[in-house]
């Protein structure tokens, strides 16, 4: 039997690999194991209300309250966690995946994803049906309270983060049609950018679709189009940033790594001198930091996995080539505005474009290859003998 919970929660195509079932199961689970008040928010997947139905509708059995802030960013969320004093954080997205696909992923009452062993635990009850799970009856079963406005106070605090103004500069942006196109726009033009966008249109079935971070391409063309002195390209769930220099070329997580950790050491504010990474990182990376004085550590794939070791050697910054990046200070989580804040504070301090920044780091030679599988065999793959040698 394939293993509910992947690198970043629960993910699977929508009504036949992630069903209702499942989800009205782990809303129970939820309960069960983080507490009876659960933020929930989800990306703009026609599925979202589907499987959030059944997911409140489990928290609200076993006596849980759902305090749903609608579609909002991941990383909204688990800000949301912490500044409401919740007990755990729920998203219902598959992040950068089509959008038959969709996914439920953890925050406990830290904001914090779960660790592989609480994951475990939640799995197991869920396999086995949640059997013995209290079932409270009358004004003992939870409630829905909707609160929309819990969008607007993450974008508060994005504004208030922000540390630059922005005026003069033009940003091209490509929010995927999905939960980015609800905060982004918005937040850039408050922060005085001239804002030129693409998709930011949801109809529920074009989250990712030829757009966002794994599809730049539009976002290259739209830059040279307006002119703009930066490009910036998010994920389903904005979790994710990929970038596009003035020049139209693209910079990655790796890229934005080394500018954001020199620019960090540069002030004082890189503990250890050290930036976390994974091992599909590019060589670069390790070679343009360690110019700097900087060390890199590396992990396993999974933003999960970095957050781990950040949060083991006290570190502030780490991230994925893919342009997961996590900004310890800022958030618990991965968060694609927030690293683009970054990005553009360090481009408004310096008066540098993005390419000469960029160009800081030298990429080196690189092959990745992926191969597809079913997902209920990519575990054994995974752990296959011949395949890890």
């Amino acid at each position: 039997m394939a293993k509910l919970f992947g690198t970043d929660g629960v993910r699977g195509v929508a009504n036949t690999e992630l069903t209702c079932d499942i989800a009205f199961k782990l809303g129970q689970a939820a309960v069960e194991f983080l507490g009876k008040t659960i933020v929930v928010g989800k990306d703009t997947r026609l599925s979202g209300d589907m499987l959030g139905n059944a997911l409140s509708a489990g928290i609200m059995s076993m006596g849980g309250n759902v305090l749903d802030a609608g579609i909002i960013p991941t990383p909204g969320v688990a800000y949301l966690v912490r500044e409401l004093h919740a007990e755990g954080g729920i998203v219902i997205s598959a992040s950068h995946n089509p959008p038959e696909y969709n996914g439920i992923k953890f925050f406990n009452r830290e904001g914090y994803k779960l660790s592989d062993a609480l994951e475990d635990e939640i799995e197991a009850l869920v396999r086995g049906g949640c059997a013995g799970v209290p079932s409270p009856t009358g004004a003992e079963l939870g409630r829905i309270e909707t609160r929309p406005e819990m969008r607007a106070e993450y974008l508060e605090a994005l504004v208030q983060r922000a540390g630059a103004d922005l005026s003069g500069l033009t940003i091209a942006l490509d929010c995927a049609n999905g939960a980015a196109s609800r905060v982004a726009p918005e937040l850039f033009a408050r922060l005085g950018a001239r804002v030129v966008s693409r998709a930011c249109e949801p109809d529920g079935m074009n989250i990712n679709l030829d757009c966002g971070s794994t599809h730049p391409e539009a976002l290259q063309a739209l830059v040279a189009e307006s002119g703009a002195d930066v490009g910036l390209a998010f994920d389903g769930d904005a979790d994710r940033l990929i970038a596009v220099d003035e020049t139209g070329k693209i910079v990655d997580g790796d890229e934005m790594l080394v500018v954001c950790g020199r620019a960090l050491k540069e002030k004082g504010q890189l503990p250890g001198d050290t930036v976390v990474a994974t091992v599909m990182s590019n060589m670069g990376l390790d070679i343009a930091l360690r110019q700097s004085g900087i060390r890199v550590e590396r992990t396993a794939v999974g933003d999960r996995y970095v957050l781990e070791r950040m949060l083991q050697g006290g570190y502030v910054l780490g991230g994925e080539q893919s342009g997961h990046i996590i900004f310890l200070r800022d958030n618990t989580t991965g968060d694609g505005i927030q690293t683009a804040l970054h990005l553009l504070s360090i481009l408004t301090e310096t008066g540098r474009p993005l390419s000469a920044l960029a160009a800081q780091m030298q990429r080196l030679p690189q092959v990745l290859v992926n191969v597809p599988c079913a997902g209920e065999k990519k575990h054994a793959f995974a752990e296959d003998a011949a395949i890890c040698a």
